[in-house]
């Protein structure tokens, strides 16, 4: 990937997804990046879909990503990534949680959960899949999730890993501070296998 572009991560409510933006924003800042980025939070408190969009480069003048112009996707849920496919383009990289929350209408019954997002995912975009929820359990930490899916996010930058882990050092609280660079570490190897 070049060393400018527009990243947008996507998911609903209480995932971690504005923390996950922080921390790469400042990750790329370190890297001697221009960044802005924005936020929408809609309906996060009630599970709805949240998205924060990043674009980095030598200078940049909005965080606007629009359809089309997304290099990178991060998705904290299976289905919120083929919410924003429209974002996309040929070139794009997707790097998706597969672990599945489901919607309301899923959750009432009314209809079922869509079995095979993934694949459909891999057959129009380059998709790196990662159980972050996973990596996050076994560290013993289920909240750090969104820490693993910006390791696995960081293999497709051209930043040292470096940068990502001083920002964990530096701005998480101490107490959760070894979990989440452990988890990063776990998110990396994940999408190198």
């Amino acid at each position: 990937m070049k060393k400018s572009g527009n990243i947008l991560f996507c998911g609903v409510g209480g995932q971690g997804i504005l923390l996950a933006s922080e921390i790469t924003a400042h990750a790329l800042i370190a890297a001697g990046m221009d960044v802005k980025k924005s936020e929408v939070h809609g309906m996060a408190q009630r599970g709805g879909s949240v998205i924060a969009c990043l674009r980095y480069g030598k200078k940049v003048y909005s965080p606007v990503i629009d359809p089309g112009t997304a290099d990178l996707l991060v998705a904290f849920e299976r289905l919120e990534a083929a919410r924003y496919l429209p974002f996309l383009h040929q070139g794009s990289k997707v790097v998706v949680n597969t672990h599945a929350i489901a919607p309301p209408a899923v959750a009432t019954g009314k209809i079922p959960y869509p079995e095979h997002t993934i694949d459909a995912l891999r057959e129009r975009v380059a998709t790196i899949s990662v159980d972050a929820f996973a990596i996050a359990k076994q560290a013993g930490e289920v909240r750090a999730a969104n820490v693993a899916l910006v390791g696995a996010m960081s293999t497709l930058l051209p930043f040292d890993a470096d940068l990502f882990a001083e920002v964990i050092r530096t701005r998480l609280p101490e107490k959760i501070r070894a979990v989440n660079l452990e988890v990063f570490a776990e998110g990396r190897a994940a999408a190198t296998t």
